[in-house]
């Protein structure tokens, strides 16, 4: 089976949407126009989708708080340090910058909404 998507139940769903498709370089593969914000953006593949929402049913996790290793979204960089500054002055923290004896290099950040990003560059 081939996965579709990913669901993140956010605070502010609008301002991440933006921030991600600015910054992360993701696209609105659709919006449903409701009441939870509901938007599916598409990374650059266009095969994966993250659907990002607030739905009240249910509380927003303290994604602050949580370990990145609890749950992390993981993006492929070829210039991982260059991404790193780049989210940094975005508004992004660094959270570790692992340079891993192959000679990988996987940098985790914690987004503006305290979300965890993962940028990983891997040798082979």
């Amino acid at each position: 089976m081939k996965i579709e998507h990913i669901a993140f139940n956010v605070a502010e769903p609008q301002a991440l949407v933006s921030w991600y498709c600015e910054h992360l370089g993701m696209t609105i593969a659709r919006s449903l126009g409701d009441a939870a914000q509901t938007h599916f953006l598409a990374d650059s593949s266009g095969e994966m989708m993250v659907e990002i929402y607030n739905n009240p049913p249910d509380d927003v996790p303290d994604y602050h708080r949580m370990h990145p290793l609890q749950l992390h979204l993981a993006f492929v960089s070829t210039d991982p340090q260059g991404d790193l500054k780049r989210l940094e002055a975005a508004g992004a923290t660094l959270v570790d910058d692992l340079h891993l004896p192959d000679g990988s290099n996987l940098v985790m950040m914690k987004d503006p909404w305290g979300f965890s990003l993962q940028l990983c560059c891997r040798a082979s």
